[in-house]
């Protein structure tokens, strides 16, 4: 069976995973103080990203988790421009 690169943290080409990226748009975030949020988790759909925090609610009842629909993911590749020929 095909591993997924994207939850594996493994591949080569920074276009793959800026596509990649972009495939996992819910996300569960963890609020932190100073208006800070750690990742815990990306999902392909809210209903995963719901059933998971479920779960994650009953592990950890102390943590404020929220699901969100992250459009700009915290650790973006920069994308080199390309140089002109001369």
């Amino acid at each position: 069976m095909p591993q997924n690169g994207y939850q594996q943290g493994f591949c080569a080409n920074p276009r793959a995973i800026a596509y990649q990226k972009r495939l996992y748009p819910w996300a569960i975030a963890k609020l932190m103080p100073n208006m800070q949020r750690a990742i815990v988790g990306r999902f392909r759909s809210r209903s995963d990203a719901d059933g998971h925090l479920l779960c994650l609610r009953q592990l950890m009842p102390q943590a404020t988790l929220v699901v969100v629909f992250d459009l700009q993911p915290d650790l973006e590749v920069p994308i080199a421009a390309p140089t002109a020929i001369r």
